[in-house]
């Protein structure tokens, strides 16, 4: 059972991100978002939040939060305080983000664009083709678990 929604997730870590001086755009939230549900589908083997993550040209991309923040284009988002997370998830997010937050936007696509999870989805796709390929989560759990594992 998911333990948040991407949508509060995604005001967390906007917040979060901002809180420590840092601009976040939209392509940069997507990627952080990616790897909180990647690493909790790797950690504790369930997903956290339900939904779906596709695989679009600039990466990995949970459209519903996407739209939510697209009026933002590639400025960066304003924090909304207005979320409710668990300690456990603000734990495991604040993990992610001291991972992978001090990576600009293009440092998390290139980083997301050479791992098994993103190429597996838009398998036999160009480069610069629009695509709503979903990546699945036994695709990170599985590619996550054994980067753990060694």
């Amino acid at each position: 059972m998911a333990k948040t929604t991407a949508s509060n997730l995604a005001k967390y870590i906007i917040a979060t991100v901002k809180n420590s001086g840092q601009p976040i755009t939209n392509l940069k939230l997507q990627k952080l978002l990616y790897y909180s549900q990647a690493w909790h589908l790797a950690l504790d083997r369930q997903p956290l939040f339900e939904d779906r993550i596709e695989a679009w040209v600039h990466g990995p991309v949970v459209p519903t939060v996407f739209r939510e923040y697209r009026e933002f284009r590639w400025s960066p988002l304003t924090a909304d305080e207005n979320y409710q997370i668990s300690t456990d998830v603000s734990k495991h997010t604040v993990k992610v983000l001291k991972a992978y937050g001090p990576l600009d936007a293009s440092q998390l696509e290139r980083l997301t664009h050479s791992e098994d999870p993103w190429k597996e989805a838009r398998s036999g796709l160009a480069a610069d083709v629009s695509s709503s390929r979903e990546i699945s989560r036994q695709s990170m759990q599985r590619f996550y678990t054994a980067r753990l594992n060694g």
